[in-house]
């Protein structure tokens, strides 16, 4: 972060200071042009006011606007050219000097006057020339017509050194304040970087412990982190809370099957010891330990096919939706279920309608909550019922059909009304599990309505029972 943020300040520093370096530039310049233009003009303002002029009065008008105006006072080097007559200007010296300066040899001075004499040619408008001592001018030179018909020609000039100097003023300051500034930048994002960092840093250290099987710290950041920390922060805490729960069920799950598995296979090889330990074996204990063995054998195979159940209820192609209508499907359904057991079988209010899903799937639900039922009630005179109704819209859902399957045995108390529809769970632990089943019955009911869109819920009935109700949507998701 801190490299990206400098070299990011360092480019845009860059492209900063060639922009200001080269405005500057361009600025000064204009400047001096319009300087020089104005200077020019205002000597040839004074030539072309003389009367009748001639060269000669010419030069010394141009001799006396250049005396008033020294060239080490303006910094403006005003000069007069009159081809054949000679030059007016405020610094004679730069046409040409007869005799060398204290430091300068005659081969030198040869040199400024050839330089000199340079200046003396016109040159209209504006030029770059190298003169003596003072190295390159911008020179500007306007024409002035005599009366005779020759031509003077006024012009202004000055060094350019005074521009390179001030680029190069701008050129150190800008480099010593964009120095200070990147330094400045650096620093910042630096400090930011390193308070953002920390608690990033925590979550990956976190993450490595998660990673060698420790999936108990939690992360935590300070009251001064940004809200988008603390959001990862809180995303992450609650991941490895459900991730907890994931392994717990997991675990919990795992301890079940295998307990609901080893029961029958103990069976199983009790008998078959105590089949081999008897001599002779007889023809009815043949016949008993067939008869438990085949018993166990299909309690062993109804677990495993609850088991595979559960386990594709979370593939894409679990349902296979189609439309239903409501009253010949529960008539058929409840009338079938009727004929496995003595009870009571009652049909409730059947809403006129039809709704889209998998009738396989739901009828299997509607069986595991009709068997529910039959396994808590009382044989002849133990009632098993069937409702359905059409829930009011809500905001999650169009239309909602709920089926509930109501009894008048004892009930579920209030706190595990919840948990019914958990895998292996039983109201009753104490209860036989050739009475009650694996416990998985309803954990499939609720598994079928997780699919459909759905969900179910355990309540008391108006016979003092319990009530399960399964609500569907008219149309399931689309996965």
């Amino acid at each position: 972060m801190v490299v990206t943020i400098g070299a990011t300040m360092v480019v845009t520093l860059a492209v900063a200071f060639v922009i200001v370096y080269r405005q500057t530039g361009t600025e000064l310049h204009n400047q001096l042009r319009v300087a020089l233009r104005s200077s020019a003009s205002q000597l040839a303002g004074t030539i072309r006011e003389l009367p009748h002029a001639t060269p000669d009065t010419a030069l010394a008008a141009a001799r006396r606007f250049a005396r008033a105006q020294p060239y080490g006072n303006a910094s403006v080097l005003l000069f007069a050219i009159v081809p054949g007559h000679g030059t007016a200007s405020n610094h004679p010296e730069l046409f040409g000097a007869s005799k060398p300066d204290e430091d300068e040899n005659w081969a030198e001075q040869r040199v400024e006057n050839a330089q000199g004499r340079q200046l003396e040619r016109p040159r209209p408008g504006f030029a770059y020339q190298q003169a003596p001592d003072t190295g390159m001018l911008l020179t500007y030179e306007q024409s002035v017509k005599l009366d005779d018909g020759l031509r003077v020609y006024a012009g202004a000039a000055e060094p350019v050194s005074g521009i390179a100097r001030a680029q190069h003023g701008v050129r150190r300051s800008y480099l010593l304040a964009g120095a200070v500034a990147l330094g400045l930048a650096l620093l910042g994002a630096f400090v930011a970087g390193s308070r953002m960092a920390a608690p990033l840093r925590r979550i990956s250290n976190t993450a490595e412990r998660i990673d060698g099987g420790d999936i108990s710290p939690r992360m935590h950041v300070p009251a001064s982190a940004s809200r988008e920390v603390h959001v990862l922060a809180q995303a992450f805490n609650n991941m490895l809370d459900r991730l907890r729960d994931a392994f717990d069920a997991q675990r919990e799950f795992v301890a079940d099957a295998s307990h609901e598995l080893r029961t029958p296979l103990t069976v199983v090889r009790g008998q078959l010891d105590l089949l081999a330990s008897t001599d002779p074996v007889s023809s009815e204990d043949l016949n008993r330990v067939s008869q438990i063995i085949n018993a166990e054998v299909a309690r062993m195979s109804r677990l495993t096919e609850d088991l595979l159940l559960l386990a594709q209820s979370e593939a894409s192609d679990f349902l296979r939706p189609e439309p239903i209508s409501l009253q010949p499907f529960v008539s058929e359904l409840w009338d079938g279920l009727s004929l496995t057991a003595d009870r009571k079988f009652e049909i409730g209010s059947l809403p006129d309608l039809e709704l889209r899903a998998d009738p396989d799937r739901l009828a299997q639900a509607l069986r595991n909550l009709g068997s529910n039922a039959i396994q808590h009630t009382r044989e002849r005179d133990g009632l098993v019922r069937i409702d359905a109704s059409l829930l009011p819209t809500t905001r999650e859902h169009s239309a909602l059909v709920r089926f509930t399957v109501s009894d008048d045995g004892p009930g579920i108390r209030p706190e595990q009304r919840a948990r019914v529809f958990e895998r292996f769970y039983r109201t009753d632990p104490a209860r036989p599990r050739a009475a009650g089943g694996a416990g998985l019955g309803l954990a499939i009911v609720a598994a079928i309505a997780a699919a459909h869109g759905g969900s179910v819920s355990a309540e008391r009935s108006a016979a003092g029972g319990a009530a399960m109700n399964l609500d569907l949507p008219r149309e399931p998701p689309t996965i």
